[in-house]
This record gives structure tokens, C-alpha cells and sequence, in this order.
């Protein structure tokens, strides 16, 4: 699976993805979700980690993240997942593995692919059936971003919303709201695995840029896709687009049947 850390490029988005060993729910009690939270503050204060959505379930965790310096992302996922494991372990005597290996990340185009990767975590918990609205899930990157804090921030609201091509941040909330309102009418609770289990998500051209920039490593990997909805892949998977767009760009193909996720997978 690829690394972000180990494809540098100045920002880059990187959705990632990281599972608790053996789908175990090690992350089932608030307080061990309030504290993987927390080392995401202490990354983005300790080393500049630029953290644009994040979601911490029961079982697993994503985060969506700029690179802006090289190494930063490998330091800062180290700490996050290393001090929570270790506090877990400790505060249960437990021994071995708390993470499933490494963590996987998934390269995002900005623009119309990046407004649905946000949704798409934004959505997590309703996919499993935890709540009806992802504004019901305290650790989430969706109350950040709709109610920012004055004090320990770790949504670059910002920059997410420059990103997202607003001029404001009240514009960007407003739109995010109405992205998940229709996502919530209409496919929330389908799974769509190419967010997490593809090397990229974007037009063909990004996602051949990412191919190339892969090398070796991508060479039995599937390009698929038609329009400007293509993604790098080694599973086939249904990539799907639900939001309305002026332009009419990422418009969904015919659905494939698709199994309902449920909690235990990385959703």
C-alpha cells in the first residue's frame, strides 16, 4: 500500500487511512478517540501537520491531509497512532500490535474530488449506522468545520476553504452543509471503496501523474474510470459521484450492487 511520506510532493492531499490490528474496536471508548485527537493537535503544533478533515471511529481512523513539508506526515501519523496505542496498552496491561500495519493513503485531486472526499468522511459513522447525521458524531472533522473552536483548532478551515475554491469560510460551511444534506437524501449509506483502497482518485491526468510518479510500484496497478472520474487501483471497485455540479463533471455511471458496510470495516 502506498505511503504519503514516502511520495513527497509539495500539496498534495493524502486521504489516509489506518485500521486497528485485526478490525479489533481498540477505539471504542470516547476517551481513546478524544486522545487520537489530541496527538493530531500535538502533530499540528509540533511539526506543521496540516490537517483538512478527520474522523476517529471504533475501529479505524481517516484523515485528510495536506503535505506541505517532507516528512512531516510520517512524524505526525507516527505520534498519533504510536502515544495512543501506548496509552491504551498501558491503561489496560495489554501487549501487542494496536494498529493493523501501516497506514494506507490515498492521493486527492482538489476541486470537485477533494469536495467529495470530505463528505465522504464527513459520512463515516452514518455509513455504520451510528448516528443519522454526521454533526451527531463528536469526533469528527464535520462539527469542526461547522463550529469551529476558538481554542485547540486542528481543521485548517482556511485553507480547506481556499481549497475548496471559496473566497470565504462562511461560504465553504454553507456549501459543505448542502454536499452532505444531499449526499444524506440520496447514497449516504453506500460504500465507496475507491476512497480507501485506491492510490489515487482524480481526472485521468492527475491520476496518471501519480502512476508515473510511482513507478515500478504502480505497474500492475488498474487505471480506470471515464471523464474526469478516474482512479488508481489494484481492487476494482464502483467509483461513484452523488454531489450536484454546475458543470455536470463526475456524473455516476450505471451503480454496481454493492455489499452494505457495516462498523468493523473501514468505511
Amino acid at each position: 500500500m502506498p505511503r504519503a511520506n514516502r511520495y513527497f510532493v509539495t500539496g498534495q492531499l493524502w486521504h489516509i487511512t489506518h485500521r486497528c490490528h485485526e478490525k479489533a474496536f481498540l477505539l471504542r471508548f470516547p476517551r481513546d478517540r478524544r486522545r487520537y485527537r489530541y496527538w493530531l493537535f500535538e502533530a499540528r503544533r509540533r511539526f506543521g501537520l496540516c490537517v483538512l478533515n478527520f474522523v476517529v471511529t471504533s475501529n479505524h481512523v481517516h484523515v485528510l491531509v495536506q503535505d506541505t513539508t517532507e516528512g512531516v506526515i510520517a512524524q505526525s501519523m507516527q505520534l498519533a497512532a504510536g502515544r495512543t496505542a501506548q496509552e491504551y496498552n498501558q491503561r489496560r496491561g495489554r501487549n501487542g500490535a494496536y494498529w493493523e500495519d501501516r497506514y494506507h493513503a490515498t492521493a486527492i485531486e482538489a476541486g470537485e474530488h477533494l469536495h467529495r472526499c470530505l463528505v465522504y468522511i464527513d459520512l463515516n459513522m452514518v455509513r455504520a449506522g451510528m448516528v443519522r447525521h454526521p454533526a451527531n458524531w463528536p469526533h469528527g472533522g464535520y462539527v469542526e468545520i461547522q463550529r469551529p473552536r476558538e481554542r485547540g483548532w486542528l481543521v485548517d478551515l482556511p485553507r480547506l476553504s481556499a481549497l475548496c475554491g471559496f473566497a470565504t469560510v462562511g461560504g465553504f460551511q454553507a456549501a459543505h452543509r448542502e454536499w452532505v444534506a444531499h449526499a444524506l437524501a440520496g447514497s449516504a449509506k453506500r460504500r465507496e471503496p475507491c476512497w480507501t483502497e485506491s492510490v489515487a482518485v482524480g481526472s485521468r491526468a492527475f491520476v496518471e501523474t501519480v502512476k508515473e510518479t510511482l513507478g515500478d510500484l504502480a505497474r500492475h496497478r488498474e487505471l480506470e474510470g471515464a471523464g474526469e472520474a478516474w482512479a488508481l487501483r489494484e481492487p476494482r471497485c464502483a467509483y461513484f459521484a452523488d454531489l450536484p455540479t454546475q458543470t455536470g463533471r463526475l456524473r455516476p455511471k450505471k451503480p454496481r450492487k454493492i455489499t452494505p458496510s457495516s462498523a468493523n470495516t473501514i468505511a
